[in-house]
């Protein structure tokens, strides 16, 4: 008879305590992106120096916008906050949280950009190239994303030799648990890092019980052609090591279509199917898709698929997606089945949407413990 949700959930906090001592000795190398992000919100009326009303929606600002045509407009912006952004960093921060040993790198600056010191407390980080900068323009119903990426190309093989050093690299990948290379879409040299890799790298790592996650990070922007070369790789890369795609509900519609797959008719629905059908065509060790109420995942022994907690005003969305990453790697790490891993995944993503912090493992293990009800139907 299935586990209920319940049990899933006690077997897992169980588990994960037992171990939380033993978290330091896991080591993970994450990369290799890197941005600053500003919060910002865009003012409407102000009435003093310190006084000032904002546009509430997008639609808002985007009539404002429309009402500009054809003459010139002037919008301030206020910075509310600065902080550290992007896949690798906020995936690799939490599973410092957590305790695990962890080396970053990535483009965090020349020399380091402040909003990375606090990061760079609980890991080891390693900068090679200028971080990226975002403008997040903030509303009611969502955010403006408005990025400046040109120094994304300085990411690129010859500059991670240059700056950790080839066999220095190889030795951090042959210590490491878990390798972590995450939002292919923004960094345009990742096929060719992920080539080096397996052609140079992998060959030279000597126990084969490691776990390679990528994310792709909303590809629609590349090309096809793009997308398929960077799941070739991928296939390629898993006869050398163990390969785990994670993607949200929209990158595997993406994904499907790129690999001519059958698209479901209800896609959160038949999330578990498309994770197996995901993993079968490209032969990979395990596919996950994180949809917001849940999650599911996919390995040649089966699949499993698991909801995740509800909650009704979040402090903070961005990022999520990148916490039920480390969770769900952090549960396939140390060896837990596929309920228990997404229960991990979709339980670290659930604490961090309502306290805007990273769990540690003891917070984590807590919080499963007594895991809040998922959303209803």
């Amino acid at each position: 008879m299935p586990l209920t949700r319940q049990q899933i959930c006690a077997e897992t906090s169980k588990k994960l305590a037992a171990v939380v001592s033993t978290l330091p000795t896991i080591k993970a190398t994450v990369g290799l992106d890197g941005f600053v992000d500003e919060i910002i919100a865009v003012v409407d009326k102000r009435t003093s120096a310190t006084d000032y009303t904002t546009i509430d929606t997008i639609p808002a600002f985007g009539n404002k916008i429309v009402k500009a045509g054809g003459q010139s407009s002037n919008y301030e912006l206020v910075v509310k906050q600065s902080k550290l952004g992007g896949n690798g960093p906020i995936m690799a921060n939490a599973l410092a949280s957590f305790g695990l040993g962890v080396t970053y790198i990535g483009s965090l600056g020349l020399p380091m950009h402040p909003v990375f010191e606090d990061f760079g407390k609980r890991a080891n980080v390693i900068s090679i190239a200028e971080a990226g900068h975002t403008d997040a323009l903030e509303f009611s119903d969502g955010k403006l994303m408005l990025g400046k990426y040109e120094c994304l190309d300085n990411v690129n093989w010859d500059n991670l030799v240059a700056k950790v050093g080839k066999e220095a690299f190889t030795k951090l990948i042959d210590g490491s648990k878990l390798i972590g290379m995450v939002n292919w879409t923004m960094l345009g040299n990742m096929n060719g890092i992920w080539s080096k890799i397996i052609d140079e790298v992998l060959p030279k790592v000597t126990n084969s019980d490691r776990t390679f996650f990528i994310d792709l990070a909303d590809p629609e922007k590349r090309t096809h052609a793009d997308i398929l070369a960077a799941l070739n790789l991928m296939t390629k890369m898993q006869s050398k090591i163990n390969v785990i795609l994670g993607l949200n509900l929209k990158e595997s519609g993406e994904i499907v279509d790129v690999l001519g797959l059958p698209a479901a008719a209800n896609a959160e629905a038949a999330i578990e199917s498309t994770a197996a059908a995901i993993r079968e065509k490209l032969g990979l060790h395990c596919v996950v898709v994180h949809p917001r109420k849940g999650a599911a995942a996919a390995t040649k022994e089966g699949s499993a698929k698991f909801l995740g907690p509800f909650v009704q005003q979040p402090k903070i969305s961005t990022g999520a997606g990148d916490h039920f990453n480390a969770g769900f790697c952090v549960g396939r790490t140390l060896g837990f089945d596929l309920e228990q891993s997404l229960c991990c995944g979709v339980a670290t993503s659930g604490f961090y949407v309502r306290s805007a912090n990273s769990p540690t493992g003891k917070e984590l293990a807590e919080f499963i413990a007594d895991l809040p009800a998922p959303q209803a139907e």
